[in-house]
């Protein structure tokens, strides 16, 4: 894994300075501390700051075709590449590296952008094309791996981590309203948007070609679920005959064939084991293809409502693995925040990517660069309560008076049992609203996004003048494909959680950011190409029969897990909030962000209602879920104003001592 950086002027200009690369890569040294890589031409700079994993000695980048005219820049992994190398080298190629990114610049020149659809792996990479004079810039179907792009003064300024833009002097440093709003609003700003002013995420999915001056945006890939509407016969016909027994013979063999092939890898292979379902297969499974040696890595909280220790140890003892475990205390989680802010680049209204920011340095001091992990199976085996509060509303609103149908709110939510006599009238009042409204798009998502929203009124009336009608209603702000209103309610729901939530957070905030924090690559087994595709091929029954979550998964897991694990309830991963930020111990930092003078040098939001917010913290009050949402979301945008915007913090260029190869533009290498 690593980061890419780069500039092209769009017109006639003086070529992007040696200088300018180095300032870029050094923003980005924690992603690919190993080595260094610039390309310098007369129109184009790339940057790469590798870690190195598949061919040690043999790939340092840049990497080009046989007649150096294709030269390319990468960050990720493709896992079919021993594949996809044999077959070019019977189409003729040569190639002078072991490397997975020789491949892809080979794929290119054979069948040029539609390369993409052939590549199995996480990845964000740009391919400068002499012969044509274009930059070809592609990012993973799902969004595991990031990438950012801004335009000024005729220059394209990209890279893997915003702060490589702001190396660029030229790039302005401003917080953009509508994705702080959309934080607010979806737990994730939603792509392109990001939380700053006219930068730009590149989509998951798509690709930019940059030819001639003009630069074209192009979606090469999307989410499809097959519905009976769209469906063909022949296909219901097979599926229908088919039992979840065979479905899940098929299921497991994918998903073993996408552990095996993210395990290759020149370095040792470790694995994330949360005590959840999810986590557990994979290691078992890794531990079926038959490695000698597993080293399992997972977080403990001495707070009982968010340890899964139990689980996780009798798993790990069940698999004969080397188990470590980074034990997150409250004031490691305060500690560490400004951290988070810096490498996650967003404002965030949750604490859980500061345990697994703790988790990758603990995984990074064991000298392991690569951990597989389960992320992805609740997404596309509709494993969130969020699908089945979806289902039981539903059901509710076929009769919205009856008193027994929300009842089953109580099962999802087992906290609801605490309000006693109230219990009903709060199932009215907050899981009721919007609940015949079940021809809107947003449905299964319209409480959480309703909730969330309430933390705007923590904005100023200046920052709020600066938001469109688009944040008027959060379903506004989503873009939903052509065939949605043909899907199941339950792939419409998983459409929405794996568009949104899975790339914007998930596998960013507490994904990407907080492992390459520590140059830590992870991989995604259930976010395979062939693994996804296949789940979402599949009847919603299948997946979540009544109020039975990843039924294919449990299924296909009995063959590998006992039933202790496949049985087990999804606790959902979740971090302390208001405890880790008003203790009379808490770091300095915070006072002084919640302070009446920083909270107006910033703007964004009101100083009474936030100060007062701040205030019930430090009286040890306990708060709600949405104030302690907003809690975090205040600090973290502070930090994120106080971070980028106030202070411009920059870290050094490469020196003399970082080992760089450097290339001119006739592919001379120079040093």
């Amino acid at each position: 894994m690593c980061g890419i950086a780069g500039c092209l002027n769009l017109r006639e200009a003086p070529p992007p300075g040696e200088e300018l690369l180095r300032a870029m890569l050094g923003q980005i040294r924690h992603r690919g501390p190993d080595e260094f890589g610039i390309y310098l031409g007369d129109q184009v700079g790339l940057g790469n700051a590798r870690l190195c994993i598949v061919d040690l000695a043999g790939g340092q980048q840049p990497i080009s075709n046989e007649t150096g005219d294709v030269w390319i820049v990468y960050n990720g992994e493709i896992f079919n590449y021993p594949e996809l190398r044999q077959d070019l080298e019977t189409r003729g190629h040569r190639f002078s590296t072991h490397t997975d990114t020789e491949v892809i610049v080979h794929l290119y020149e054979e069948f040029g952008t539609a390369c993409l659809a052939k590549l199995n792996g996480q990845f964000a990479f740009a391919i400068w094309d002499a012969r044509r004079r274009s930059l070809f810039i592609a990012r993973d179907r799902l969004g595991v791996r990031p990438l950012f792009y801004t335009v000024v003064d005729d220059s394209l300024i990209f890279g893997s981590e915003i702060k490589v833009l702001f190396a660029d002097s030229r790039v302005t440093r401003a917080l953009a309203p509508r994705g702080i709003a959309q934080v607010f609003s979806y737990w994730s700003t939603l792509s392109p948007v990001t939380c700053f002013e006219g930068i730009q995420e590149l989509p998951p999915g798509h690709f930019l070609i940059i030819e001639g001056g003009k630069m074209a945006l192009t979606r090469y890939w999307s989410l499809e679920f097959q519905s009976e509407k769209t469906a063909l016969p022949s296909t219901k016909i097979s599926t229908a005959r088919r039992t979840v027994a065979s479905l899940a013979d098929e299921f497991a063999e994918l998903l073993v064939d996408a552990t095996r092939i993210r395990l290759r890898a020149d370095v040792p292979v470790g694995a994330y084991l949360s005590g959840g379902l999810d986590s557990s297969v994979i290691a078992a499974i890794i531990r079926r293809i038959g490695t000698s040696r597993l080293d399992t890595f997972s977080i403990a909280f001495s707070d009982p409502e968010f340890d899964e220790s139990q689980p996780q140890q009798r798993m790990a003892s069940l698999l004969g693995t080397d188990h470590q475990v980074v034990r997150a205390a409250d004031a490691d989680i305060a500690r560490v925040f400004p951290d988070i802010v810096w490498h996650t680049e967003t404002a965030l209204t949750r604490t859980a990517p500061a345990p697994m920011f703790l988790l990758s340095q603990l995984v990074r001091s064991r000298n392991y660069k690569v951990v597989l992990t389960g992320e992805g199976a609740d997404e596309f085996l509709a494993g969130y309560d969020i699908f089945k509060e979806a289902k039981i509303r539903r059901f509710w609103a076929r009769e919205p008076d009856s008193k027994r149908r929300p009842q089953l709110l109580r099962r999802l939510y087992p906290e609801i049992v605490r309000l006693g006599a109230s219990a009903p009238a709060f199932l009215k009042a907050f899981f009721g609203n919007g609940l015949g409204d079940t021809g809107a798009s947003d449905y299964s998502h319209h409480i959480r996004w309703r909730n969330n929203q309430r933390t705007h009124r923590f904005f100023s009336e200046g920052f709020t003048g600066h938001l469109g009608e688009a944040h008027a209603r959060a379903k506004s702000e989503i873009v939903f494909p052509a065939r949605f209103a043909d899907w199941d309610h339950l792939q419409q729901a998983q459409y929405i959680e794996a568009s949104t939530f899975l790339p914007g957070y998930l596998l960013s905030s507490q994904g990407d950011r907080v492992a390459m924090a520590h140059a830590v690559e992870g991989r995604y087994p259930f976010l395979d190409v062939r693994v996804v595709e296949f789940c979402a091929s599949l009847p919603p029954g299948v997946k979540m029969p009544a109020l039975r979550d990843k039924t294919l998964l449990r299924v296909a897991a009995q063959r590998w897990l006992p039933p202790e694990i496949t049985r087990r309830r999804k606790q959902p991963y979740r971090a302390p909030i208001h405890r880790c930020f008003g203790a009379a111990d808490a770091p300095g930092y915070i006072a002084e962000l919640f302070s009446d003078s920083a909270l107006r040098n910033s703007g964004i939001f009101n100083p009474i209602s936030a100060g007062r917010l701040y205030q019930a913290v430090r009286q040890g009050r306990a708060l709600g879920e949405t104030d302690e949402m907003a809690l975090i979301g205040i600090l973290s945008t502070q930090l994120l104003h106080q971070l980028f915007v106030k202070e411009r913090s920059v870290r050094p260029k490469l020196n003399a001592i970082d080992r760089i190869k450097i290339v001119d533009e006739r592919g001379r290498i120079k040093k």
